[in-house]
């Protein structure tokens, strides 16, 4: 088998787990997915199955989510699975939110959670928390596309955002940073991705629905249409010198193409003063 699933992964398994199951229903190794999604969190978490594992850096990174945002405490992992560290009898309003919100829009600089996968001097950041080690954690520069207040509760104290962006940005870093601002402290009660790159909540299928491998089949997505490359279409005999390794002359602009046959992806390549190159080729 060769394509991506739109998984919706359920809240309280792993990303991992995921790719567990359908190896079990598929028989095959080949699986991965394209970036993982906490376990509380639920949502989209494309899979690639067989070759198109080889793919997973051509994919679009940029993500969509749905947060849910409760403030009066901040705990160590920044969302309801942590131990509470800060409280605050603080009351947020409306107003006053919305106008923070200001700071997270753009580019900004953010500091990941300590409970996270980062790794540190080649260990994970989690085991320096779980160990009770201190390590220095560096900011990195993130970009937050779209950032919307669809609901807050004054009552509940509780925040629905919509927010659009950037590959290696976290939620749970949001929702701490924000709650840091208005002196309220916060932490993240629900997240749904509802999208990764070209996959989307609306067109994705519960893992539990995928029982057979039939049933995985006939939810297979041929990988061309969700790679962000210009596409060029080669003939037999170019096919031909593809699969021998060879260069090819082409028409092209310099950078990164697919080349397909009968439709179908036959190598990726870079293209340089007009001589393409291949990196990977699934012939």
């Amino acid at each position: 088998m060769f394509g991506f699933l739109n998984i919706y992964k359920p809240k309280g398994i792993t990303s991992h787990d995921v790719v567990s199951v359908l190896r079990r229903v598929t028989k095959i190794k080949q699986i991965g997915h394209t970036g993982t999604l906490d376990p509380f969190a639920e949502g989209v978490l494309p899979i690639c199955i067989g070759k198109a594992t080889r793919l997973i850096e051509y994919l679009d990174e940029d993500k969509a989510y749905i947060a849910t945002i409760k403030f009066g405490k901040s705990t160590t992992t920044y969302d309801l699975e942590g131990e509470v560290v800060k409280t605050s009898d603080i009351k947020v309003i409306k107003e006053t939110l919305e106008k923070c919100l200001d700071n997270f829009r753009g580019e900004i600089e953010q500091i990941p959670p300590i409970y996270s996968a980062i790794k540190v001097n080649g260990k994970k950041l989690y085991d320096y928390a779980r160990s009770g080690e201190s390590v220095e954690i560096k900011s990195r520069r993130v970009t937050i596309f779209k950032l919307e207040l669809l609901d807050f509760d004054e009552k509940s104290q509780t925040a629905e955002l919509l927010i659009e962006c950037s590959k290696g940005t976290y939620i749970r870093s949001i929702a701490n940073d924000l709650g840091e601002i208005l002196g309220a402290y916060g932490h993240l009660i629900k997240l749904v991705r509802t999208k990764a790159g070209s996959f989307n909540i609306e067109t994705s299928v519960k893992l539990e629905d995928l029982t057979a491998l039939e049933v995985v089949k006939n939810n297979l997505k041929y990988p061309l249409e969700y790679l962000n490359l210009p596409i060029y279409e080669v003939s037999e005999s170019q096919k031909i010198d593809i699969g021998h390794g060879k260069a090819l002359l082409i028409d092209a602009n310099d950078g990164q193409v697919v080349f397909t046959n009968s439709e179908k992806i036959v190598a990726v390549a870079t293209v340089n003063n007009n001589v393409a190159k291949m990196n990977k080729v699934f012939i």
